[in-house]
C-alpha cells in the first residue's frame, strides 16, 4: 500500500504546482505573443514617424533596428520575471553572460561600433553606389552588424561594418556626377586634330553630357599599333553608363564616316624554319 500512497502523494504535488503556477505560464506566453507582435508594430510605427520628419532612412533604419532589439531584451526579462524568476539575479547573470558573450563576438562588437560611426560619419547612405572590398553596387540597408549591398545583376552582399568602417571606400554617388575614363585608338597615320574634332562633336551633342566640367579629350598613349585617345566628358550619376555606351558606340560610327580607322593591334608572327 505505501508505493500507491506516494504515487498518490507525488500526483497530488505535480497537480497543485500545475494549479499554482499555470496562471503564470499562461499569462507569460501570452505576454511573450502579444510583446513580439506589439514590439514590430511600435518598431514599423516609429519608422515612419521618422520619415515623415524627413529624417534620413539611413538613421531611421538604424535606430529602428536598435529600438526593435532593446524592446526584444526587455520583453524577455519582464516574461522571465512573470514566471517567478528572480530579476535581480537573473539580470547579473545576464550581465556576466554578456561580459563573455562580448568577449567571444570581439569581431561583432567592431561591427556593430562600425556601424555606429558610419550613420555618424556618413561615407556613404541608402541607396548610395559604392565600391568596396572588390564588391561594387547600391546600399540597400545599413544593418546593426553589416551593410547589405545589391549588385548591379542583382545579387544580395554583406559587408560587416567593421571592415567598411576601417577600410577605404569608393563612393560613385556622393558628389552628384561623374566623369567617363573612355579610350579610343587612331591609326598613326590619322589626323590627330580632325579626329579629336569628330569625337568632341560626338560628346557635345550628347544631351546628357555636362557643359561644365568642360569634356576633354588627350592623347593617353603612343602604343604599338594607334594613338589612344582619352575621353572624358561628366555626366549625372543617373546617366553615367549611357553616356559612356554611347559615346563609344557613336564615336566609332563618326570615325568610320570621317574615314579615320580604328586599327587592330598588330602581333608579330614568328616563323620557324623546321629545317635549321
Amino acid at each position: 500500500m505505501m508505493p500507491d500512497k506516494n504515487f498518490k502523494d507525488y500526483l497530488d504535488l505535480i497537480t497543485n504546482l500545475i494549479v499554482e503556477f499555470s496562471p503564470n505560464v499562461i499569462t507569460a506566453i501570452l505576454m511573450l505573443l502579444i510583446g513580439l507582435w506589439s514590439i514590430s508594430i511600435i518598431t514599423k510605427a516609429f519608422k515612419r514617424i521618422m520619415i515623415k520628419r524627413n529624417i534620413e532612412i539611413t538613421l531611421s533604419n538604424f535606430i529602428g533596428n536598435l529600438l526593435f532589439w532593446a524592446l526584444r531584451i526587455l520583453l524577455f526579462v519582464t516574461v522571465i520575471a512573470k514566471l517567478g524568476v528572480e530579476t535581480s539575479s537573473f539580470v547579473a547573470v545576464l550581465g556576466a553572460a554578456g561580459l563573455a558573450i562580448g568577449l567571444a563576438l570581439q569581431g561583432s562588437l567592431a561591427n556593430f561600433a562600425g556601424g555606429i560611426l558610419i550613420i555618424l560619419f556618413k561615407p556613404f547612405k541608402v541607396f548610395d553606389v559604392i565600391e568596396v572590398q572588390g564588391e561594387i553596387g547600391t546600399v540597400q540597408e545599413i544593418q546593426i552588424f553589416n551593410t547589405r549591398l545589391l549588385t548591379p545583376n542583382n545579387q544580395a552582399v554583406y559587408i560587416p561594418n567593421g571592415i567598411l568602417s576601417n577600410g577605404v571606400i569608393k563612393n560613385y554617388t556622393q558628389e552628384g556626377k561623374r566623369r567617363t575614363d573612355l579610350t579610343i585608338g587612331i591609326a598613326y597615320n590619322s589626323n590627330i586634330k580632325a579626329a579629336k574634332d569628330v569625337l568632341m562633336e560626338v560628346i557635345t551633342s550628347h544631351e546628357n553630357v555636362l557643359k561644365e566640367p568642360a569634356p576633354a579629350i588627350i592623347i593617353r598613349e603612343l602604343a604599338d599599333s594607334s594613338i589612344n585617345l582619352g575621353i572624358r566628358a561628366w555626366a549625372e550619376n543617373e546617366h553615367f553608363f549611357k553616356v559612356s555606351s554611347d559615346i563609344l558606340e557613336n564615336g566609332k560610327v563618326a570615325l568610320d564616316n570621317a574615314g579615320i580607322t580604328i586599327p587592330f593591334p598588330q602581333r608579330e608572327v614568328t616563323i620557324v624554319n623546321k629545317d635549321s
